[in-house]
Order: C-alpha cells, then structure tokens, then sequence
C-alpha cells in the first residue's frame, strides 16, 4: 500500500491515538541551561483539546521530569547520579503536571496524571489496570498525561525512554495509533532526505545503529529507541509515525492524512490485548533455542512448541512465566506462556511427550508452549 492510501485509510481513521513528545520539545531550544518551553506546551495543548472537540481520544505520554527538575532547582547540567536523578524528577513532575494542567485549563479539559514503571506492564493485572484507568479519565474529559515514574525507577533512568512507554501504552489501550514527535522531520535516510514510509521497521532496526543527531543533554532516547517503539506497535497491528514536534499544527496535519513525517505501516495481522500482553509487552524469564522443524512449524504452521525442537534453554522460570523462543540462527522468532518449569523443561528438552510422565513422575502436558498461548513474530530479513 503506498503511503498516501495508507496515511488516508489508516491515521484519517484513527480516533484513538497516543503522542509521545520529548524532553528537547518541552525544554527551552538552545538553552545553556533547561527552561520548560510553556509557549510549546500551549501550542501542544490547543491542538490536542481541538482534536477533543473533534471527537478524538488523545492519550499523552510526556517526557521532561528531569529537565524541569533542574529548571527549578537552578542546575547547569542533567545529573548523573541516580539518586540526584530520583529528587529532581520528584521536584520536576510536579513543576510539568502543573504547566499542563494550566495549559488544558484554558480550553476547559482536566488532566490525569499517570505515572508507571516497566514492571507496570510486565503484570497481567496491571496492564488491565492501566488500560482501565486511561479509558475512565477519557470518559470524564480529561486528557490522560502518562509519564515513566523517574522517582523510584533506576533502570529505566539509564537505559530506558518513554518512546517505549508510548509504545507499551499504545498497545495497552489497543489505541489506533502512535505519533512519535522529535526535533527532527521523521525517519532519515543517509543522505538526509526523509523516509516517507516504512513497511518492515527491522529492516531499518538493523541498519541504523547510530542516535539521533540532534540529541542533546537533556534527552535520554534517540532515533534507535523510537524505531523499536515503531516495531511493537506496528507488530500488533496499528499504525506509528515518526515527525518534527515543531511543525505548525503537526498533529492534525498528521491525522487529516498529509504526508508529514514517516509513517510505518502496520503488520496485517491484529493482535487482541492478551497477544499483545505476551509477545510485546511482558519481559520473558527465560529463553527456549529451538532446531529449524520446530521453527517452520512454529512460524508456518501454526503448532505449538514440542519438547523435541528444543536444544538449549537459558534462563530460571516458572510455569506460566513468559518465554523468548529463538531459532537456529538466534533470531527471535516467538513468545509463549510456559507450561513447565525451567528445571523440569532441562529434564524432558528433546525427549517425546510419551515420555514426560514417566520422568517426571506426574501427568504432563504434551506441549512446552500451547499455540493458544503463543505469539510469533515478525522476523527481520
């Protein structure tokens, strides 16, 4: 499908959408030291309150605690100690929820802040929970502004991003789709010209292993992190797009189907919530390499996994934890729900199921992983 049929049957549908917009939109451009840009976040929060009064449920997932942290505190420089990183976010998550609050005040909308960590979406219950939450405060009229919980995460303070919250969100919510927005155009290719669309983001995955160029101090993510949010998305079934934060009307642009920014085009298949859950969102406990005929039934057949495929298992887990599932060449090919443990999975990999009960001393399933509770993945090429 080309870009234009694909911008006009997909994103001019969409009513649900998720907008993630960076610490480097948010903050003073040029700065020497960071300042909350309050003139961009009216700009951000009348577009959004006008695509309300269209009938649109827009869900924002906002970077920037730290930065506004140091705006207050007078600091020269993000810290780099996690606890310091830790206060200033305490003292800049209420500085940002104040600026949009006072920002959707003046167009009559409420604000609900939502603040979650990576473990938020590894929980079956909270992953619900979330979901729940952000539906209701759109049912109220309020526009949800989600943001990673810097105060308490660590982890997440050094490697992760809120592109991946955004993306974790955006499938949490089944949303329609996910709007990226950056400092730059979109996606670029090599010789600067934007990529106006991209149907297999692996392929890209793995080519640009470089960050984004405008990236500075105060930011944490780069183009690489935003590529992956693009692949969760797009594997379970919506649409993302990659685009500058500081265009003109950017969002409504994007959603009346002009070609802004790079649009990724989403996988044909639609995974229901639980799908979602198991192979996008969860962290695998463990991981299960499997021989190339377990692969292709996996992949071609739709079988469930058998303990014969398997040749090595890595990794401590329970019944009923989740799984990665490579194949032959390490590829990431699936992910399941686990119907044994990691010990008793060492005892019967590669063995027949007319065997399981006889070593491990009670009746057993005849599958390692049950189709019905398996996701396969996009493969890159």
């Amino acid at each position: 499908m080309s870009s234009t049929n694909l911008r006009q049957t997909v994103l001019a549908t969409a009513k649900h959408v998720v907008v993630k917009v960076g610490t480097q939109l948010l903050t003073q451009p040029r700065a020497t030291r960071p300042g909350v840009d309050t003139a961009y976040i009216a700009r951000l929060t009348k577009q959004i309150a006008s695509l309300h009064q269209s009938g649109y449920h827009i869900t924002l997932v906002s970077s920037g605690a730290i930065g506004c942290g140091c705006a207050e505190l007078g600091l020269k420089s993000r810290p780099t100690d996690v606890a310091q990183q830790q206060a200033v976010a305490a003292v800049g998550q209420r500085r940002l929820i104040n600026h949009m609050h006072d920002a959707f005040a003046k167009h009559g909308l409420g604000v609900g802040q939502v603040l979650l960590t990576r473990s938020d979406f590894d929980d079956r219950v909270r992953f619900l929970n979330i979901r729940n939450c952000v539906t209701k405060l759109h049912d109220m009229g309020c526009v949800p502004v989600l943001n990673e919980n810097d105060t308490v995460a660590v982890d997440e303070i050094r490697f992760g991003d809120n592109d991946l919250l955004a993306a974790l969100t955006c499938n949490a919510l089944r949303a329609d789709a996910l709007i990226l927005l950056t400092v730059v155009d979109g996606l670029l290719d090599a010789s600067g010209k934007v990529i106006d669309q991209v149907d297999n983001v692996l392929d890209h995955i793995g080519r640009l292993r470089r960050d984004n160029p405008a990236q500075n101090q105060w930011g944490s993510g780069g183009i690489q992190s935003k590529l992956e949010a693009a692949r969760l998305v797009t594997e379970a079934g919506e649409i993302a797009v990659i685009a500058s934060g500081r265009e003109s009307n950017v969002l409504t642009k994007i959603l009346e189907a002009n070609p802004v920014g790079t649009v990724f085009a989403p996988a044909h298949r639609k995974l229901d919530a639980r799908q979602r859950w198991i192979g996008l969102t969860a962290r695998p406990a463990g991981t299960l390499s499997v021989d190339q005929g377990a692969a292709s039934a996996l992949l071609g057949r739709g079988k469930s996994l058998l303990a014969s495929g398997i040749h090595e298992i890595t990794g401590r887990f329970n019944r009923g934890d989740i799984l990665t599932i490579r194949d032959h060449q390490g590829r990431e090919i699936a992910r399941g729900l686990s119907n044994y443990s990691a010990d008793e999975l060492r005892l019967i990999m590669g063995k027949r199921s007319s065997q399981f009960e006889k070593i491990l001393g009670r009746p057993a399933y005849s599958e390692v992983i049950h189709r019905n509770h398996l996701v396969t993945l996009n493969v890159a090429r």
